[in-house]
């Protein structure tokens, strides 16, 4: 026995030292699965968005914070442009620059495409150390953080907006959300004016990072007024949220974007009612002490009414005058159908679909079993800290049901939670087993049998020890599935594609970087092209060109606009174009290689938006008998459509894998029209695997001067 004690003084006493070796693996095991992209392909950023992040940084870096903020950008949205810095939340790239300047400081000469690719790796450790310390203010325990820290460095939902490359903002927002509410609790907890500040510091990080900011905005006003109600509202939670939300607010609307819709924009409603409340609140409980119980009543009846009435005649003319306006992101989360009537160039994008429950699996796999029981352990054993964790993961799990992007949002309170149930569940089963132990040591006279019998008190060994089992064993599975998913299905750039061939050999498919390296080496500086907005930020920022319209999808009517030249037949979509100056039309075209991701795909979406803008645009003259065709049975309308003749010119003349000539093996049909001429324009370039193809504008006298065949060798 007192060898028993004296190694559990030892284990005591090297417990932190243990602690920081655990928590140090993990940051290593955080940052190690995210690298395989670079290990599988190269240093290089993902995507469409991190482009234009790039993009920012590199011009940031050699240009200066002033240059920065005054930029206007004419390579975009042609012939409108953008202004750069108030139009983007900086915080990924002045992070990228005071890491780039201090490792140039410390001597070490890294370029900023390094750190730039590298970023989102870094900041998963952080985001690890972050939930630890979040788990363990809820908790006040180190196992269920130990257990967090663990589940969110390797979650795939986090896993596939971080992997080396990915510069994208959530890849610090994640950290500086994570670490914002753990202060916003420890605030909460002390009443401290100091943490209360710095609550707000890394709230203000989060604003300049993503637009995710108001979701802060909003769980923790609902925390709060939710405190309120089942009595649980203190003077210290007082003090937090006060501080939190003035200089939260004041922080947040030094940001260029964002500015005076810290006050007038809907999604920071919330916020700016659960601080008058309270603020009444308190007035209210005042006023009861000084004058009395029986006429506060009536005093009470008299503000709630009035305060009702101020606020729907608030809430009326703000509505009415358009001084509040809810976006349509934020609509969509409200009303998951919105998008789809209303707004279709969100409903478009892959990543605002609702999430299916293949997903949720795929992206959280044993999380979504692991975070009901820390969840069932909050609400038992709740504390004001258990229950904000609790509100968060109901809320998260909403969110992201409408959206699949949210997962994101979701993964990191699935992960504390479940890093709170296995703590818990696996304590109980230990204890009962240690318990069984220490009964057969205090039974060693009796014979064998004797010892083999179940103690009066505490669950069976029986029933111990297959439960540890099982929850150890889907622990190393979801470790396992999750190496698995970064290396597989995360790592891969979305410019870089790979197949495996008929040997086996690995396949490497870059035709989107050979189009790119096309279009800068082989059109004049001032070319603009035309593409639908997907490869807008890639075209800039690989291509150094001037393209029409991009991610930033700030102006429906100009996308719907390049949606109709797309659905037009080739002499008016000319006709526009040339209205427009533009160059070269830029297509994505999968039909030859099996890319599911072309723009014949995408097609529909691009004839509904324009339809929006454009009652002529109708989606039932691209449709046949209601079906949406490619081959014999095709529409006229489609058929004629420039999108349609610029993907599948010259088409009809290559076969491959020894079937028909024209077949397309995206959509399993032979094309309907083979034989297209182009009249306006010629075909400048296609990519060795046809996925990029770009066309030439001809000038209104000289498109008959030349041959489109003539000047384009046949493949």
């Amino acid at each position: 026995m007192e060898s028993s004690t004296g190694i559990k003084e030892v284990l005591s006493h090297w417990a932190p030292v243990f602690r920081i070796i655990i928590l140090a693996m993990i940051c290593v095991i955080a940052v190690i699965i995210r690298v395989f992209s670079i290990i599988r392909f190269e240093s290089i950023i993902h995507e469409f968005d991190p482009w234009f992040n790039y993009r920012t940084t590199r011009f940031l870096s050699e240009k200066g914070l002033y240059e920065f903020w005054n930029w206007f950008d004419p390579y975009s949205w042609f012939p409108l442009g953008r202004v750069i810095g108030g139009t983007l939340y900086p915080g990924i790239m002045t992070t990228s620059l005071a890491l780039h300047s201090f490792s140039h400081f410390l001597t070490f000469p890294i370029d900023i495409r390094n750190v730039c690719v590298f970023l989102a790796p870094m900041f998963s450790a952080l985001t690890a150390l972050s939930c630890y310390l979040l788990t363990k203010e809820i908790t006040n325990k180190s196992e269920p953080a130990l257990f967090g820290a663990l589940f969110i460095s390797v979650v795939p939902a986090y896993i596939s907006r971080s992997v080396a490359g990915s510069y994208d903002y959530e890849g610090t927002a994640i950290f500086a959300m994570m670490f914002t509410f753990y202060l916003f609790i420890r605030a909460s907890k002390t009443g401290s004016l100091i943490w209360s500040s710095m609550a707000s510091l890394a709230f203000f990080y989060m604003a300049a990072s993503w637009g995710g900011y108001t979701f802060i905005i909003n769980v923790i006003p609902i925390y709060v007024i939710g405190l309120i109600f089942i009595g649980k509202f203190s003077n210290n939670m007082y003090i937090a949220y006060c501080t939190f939300h003035v200089l939260g607010t004041l922080l947040a609307m030094q940001i260029p974007f964002i500015g005076f819709l810290g006050v007038t924009s809907s999604e920071h409603l919330a916020s700016h009612l659960v601080f008058i409340f309270i603020n009444i609140y308190y007035v209210c409980d005042w006023v009861k002490e000084k004058i009395g119980e029986q006429r506060f009543r009536f005093i009470m009846r008299l503000m709630i009414y009035g305060s009702l009435f101020l606020i729907v005649l608030y809430a009326l003319y703000v509505t009415l005058t358009r001084k509040m306006v809810w976006s349509g992101r934020s609509m969509s989360l409200l009303d998951p159908t919105y998008a789809k009537k209303f707004i279709p160039i969100i409903a478009s994008v892959s990543e605002h679909q609702p999430t299916t429950w293949s997903s949720f699996f795929f992206d959280m796999h044993v999380l979504t079993v692991f975070a009901p029981l820390g969840l069932y352990y909050c609400l038992i054993e709740y504390t004001e800290a258990r229950l904000f964790i609790a509100l968060y993961g109901v809320l998260a799990v909403y969110f992201a049901s409408v959206m699949v992007r949210l997962l994101l949002v979701l993964a990191p309170a699935l992960c504390v939670l479940s890093g709170i149930g296995v703590s818990e569940t696996l304590q109980t089963f230990v204890r009962h087993v240690i318990y069984y132990k220490e009964w057969l040591r205090y039974h060693d006279t009796k014979n064998s049998i004797e010892k083999l019998k179940k103690p009066a008190y505490g669950i069976p060994i029986e029933l111990s020890l297959p439960v540890i089992i099982v929850i150890g064993g889907f622990s190393m599975l979801y470790i396992w599935h999750s190496v698995w998913a970064g290396a597989a299905s995360y790592s891969s750039p979305s410019i870089i594609m790979s197949s495996t061939g008929q040997q086996g050999e690995r396949i490497i498919i870059d035709d989107y970087r050979e189009a790119y390296y096309w279009l800068r080496m082989n059109t004049e500086q001032n070319s603009r092209i035309m593409s639908w907005w997907d490869y807008g930020y890639q075209i800039t920022g690989m291509g150094n060109r001037t393209v029409m319209v991009d991610n930033n999808t700030w102006n429906n009517t100009h996308i719907a606009t390049m949606g109709m030249i797309f659905g037009s037949d080739e002499e008016e979509a000319a006709t526009l174009l040339r209205k427009l100056d533009v160059n070269y039309v830029l297509v994505i075209f999968g039909g030859y290689n099996g890319y599911s991701g072309d723009d014949i795909n995408k097609f529909l979406w691009m004839i509904r938006i324009a339809g929006g803008v454009f009652p002529h645009i109708k989606e039932s003259n691209y449709r046949s008998n209601g079906a949406y065709r490619v081959d014999g049975g095709a529409s006229q309308t489609m058929k004629k459509s420039l999108m349609y003749r610029l993907s599948y010119y010259r088409f009809g003349e290559v076969s491959r894998n020894g079937r028909v000539a024209g077949y397309d093996v995206v959509r399993k049909a032979e094309v309907g029209e083979k034989d297209i001429k182009l009249k306006h324009f010629r075909e400048a370039f296609t990519s060795k695997n046809w996925i990029v193809r770009i066309f030439e504008l001809l000038p209104e006298a000289n498109r008959d001067e030349m041959s489109p065949r003539e000047t384009f060798p046949s493949r």
